[in-house]
């Protein structure tokens, strides 16, 4: 699991840096490499990338108890 961890945590990084270039330059990597945004090869990009997103939510309650961890020993 950790493997696949790494890979999902890997890919959306990959998308969020997209998502910069896109919002700050107008340039979409993805489509760039791909061969233009509606090409089946940067949908699949896509979808990759947004099932990473959707598989990072279980990130969540293992940040949270490592902060309630923290907090009840400050010390860590």
């Amino acid at each position: 699991m950790k493997t696949l961890d790494y890979i999902a945590l890997g890919l959306l990084i990959v998308g969020g840096l997209n998502w910069l270039l896109v919002g700050l330059f107008e340039y979409d990597l993805v489509a760039a490499i791909a061969g233009g945004p509606a090409t089946a090869f940067a949908k699949v990009i896509y979808v990759v990338v947004g099932i990473c997103a959707i598989y990072c939510l279980r990130f969540f309650p293992l940040i949270s108890r490592a902060a309630e961890v923290r907090e009840s020993n400050p010390n860590i």
